[in-house]
C-alpha cells in the first residue's frame, strides 16, 4: 500500500515534469505543514528564489484566512520585484482549502497564472 507522502511525491514529480520557472515567468511553489504555509517564487533556470513569504508571525484567523494573507503578501512582494506572471506549483497538494485560498488571494493581489 502506498503511503500519503509517497502519493504526494508521485504527484509532485509528475507536476514538476511539466512545469518549470523562467526569469520571465517564475514558478510559485507552495508548501504547507500542519501549522504553517510557505510560498516561494523561484527561477528554475538560475536556481534562485526570487521572493518568499510564510505564515510565521501571523496568528489571527483560521488556517484558510492566514493562507489568504500569505497570498496577498507574496503578490505584493512579487509585484514590487517586477514579477507579474507566475506558473503555479501546488506541489502535490490538492487545489482546495489553504492552497486554493492562497492562490485566489495572490490572483486578487495582481499576479497572473
Amino acid at each position: 500500500m502506498i503511503s500519503k507522502i509517497q502519493r504526494r511525491n508521485k504527484i509532485k514529480a509528475r507536476i514538476r515534469g511539466r512545469i518549470s520557472g523562467t526569469a520571465e515567468r517564475p514558478r510559485m511553489s507552495v508548501f504547507r505543514s500542519n501549522k504553517q504555509i510557505y510560498v516561494q517564487v523561484i527561477d528554475d533556470l538560475a536556481g534562485k528564489t526570487l521572493v518568499s513569504a510564510s505564515s510565521k508571525g501571523i496568528s489571527e484567523g483560521t488556517k484558510c484566512e492566514i493562507a489568504a494573507k500569505v497570498g496577498e503578501a507574496i503578490a505584493q512582494k512579487a509585484l514590487a520585484a517586477g514579477i507579474n506572471e507566475v506558473v503555479f506549483d501546488r506541489n502535490g497538494y490538492l487545489f482546495h482549502g489553504r492552497v486554493k485560498s492562497l492562490a485566489d488571494a495572490a490572483r486578487n493581489g495582481g499576479l497572473k497564472f
